[in-house]
């Protein structure tokens, strides 16, 4: 089996991977990418194109490894699939799946359920690959998980950017003085979330709620033992945007720190 490397990472596997990995459950042989997107025609071709670079990356060492990218529209009306289409046209291992479930879990669920459906590999080497419409991964995002994958780890959290050319330099400073870029960090974004696929049934998958479906997932796996990762190595650039399309996600969170950032002293401190 051709080498992979984790590009941009000076550590060691031993130094990413927890001391308590188990028994390998053998090597990857379908990599399945879910994107959910609602009316995203404006930031889904660069999201689609970066995970194509990704995908011909891997292909370049495992070629024998299939990958197919489900792009999950839920309840789009701008023209998000034509965009994804165009995006992938060269790359041709993109599916689109039409839902109306107002529901990021739930239309991550659904992605899975159909990239399931699509292969007759194993669910123990097949290897889910969560990102976000309006994200953009890293080349090597593909090869570092799959390499942590078959070196022990069942699922992988990703940390995320947000986007500098969309965001105050002011908040970005806040939001990075807020997030630790290492391994073994605390953080849970479902643009940037790895999972086996063995280990994601075992454990009931997404929950089909609007928000935090990236954080109870994590949760359960861990309850579960399964062997979870949290790595800067394959760090993802997300979209800086104050209203997004989730209550209470990542652009809440956002605009919230924004407003923390304009309130008076005495109101952010509580006083007065």
């Amino acid at each position: 089996m051709p080498a992979l490397s984790l590009e941009g990472s000076n550590r060691p596997l031993d130094g990413i991977l927890p001391a308590h990995v188990g028994p390998l459950e053998g090597n990857i042989t379908h990599v399945a990418v879910v994107v959910p997107a609602r009316n995203e025609a404006e930031r889904i071709g660069p999201a689609i194109r970066a995970i194509c670079r990704a995908a011909t990356e891997l292909r370049s060492v495992r070629p024998g490894v299939d990958i197919g990218v489900v792009a999950v529209l839920d309840a789009c009306d701008d023209g998000t699939g034509e965009a994804a289409v165009d995006a992938a046209a060269p790359a041709g291992c993109l599916s689109l799946l039409n839902v109306r479930l107002h529901s990021a879990g739930a239309s991550r669920a659904a992605g899975i359920r159909a990239a399931l459906a699509a292969t007759t590999a194993a669910p123990e080497r097949v290897w889910l690959a969560n990102t976000d419409a309006d994200s953009m991964v890293p080349p090597h995002w593909l090869c570092g998980q799959v390499e942590l994958a078959e070196s022990g780890a069942d699922a992988i959290l990703g940390t995320v950017e947000p986007d500098p050319g969309e965001l105050d330099g002011s908040l970005l400073k806040v939001w990075a003085r807020k997030h630790r870029f290492a391994e073994d960090h605390p953080h849970v974004f479902g643009a940037n979330f790895g999972v086996r696929a063995s280990h994601y049934l075992r454990v009931g998958g997404f929950e089909p709620v609007r928000t935090h479906e990236d954080r109870i997932l994590a949760e359960r796996l861990r309850r579960a033992g399964s062997a979870v990762v949290a790595t800067d190595t394959l760090r993802v650039v997300t979209s800086s945007r104050l209203q997004g399309r989730a209550p209470h996600g990542f652009a809440g969170y956002l605009r919230g720190l924004g407003g923390a950032l304009a309130a008076p002293p005495d109101a952010v401190l509580g006083t007065g």
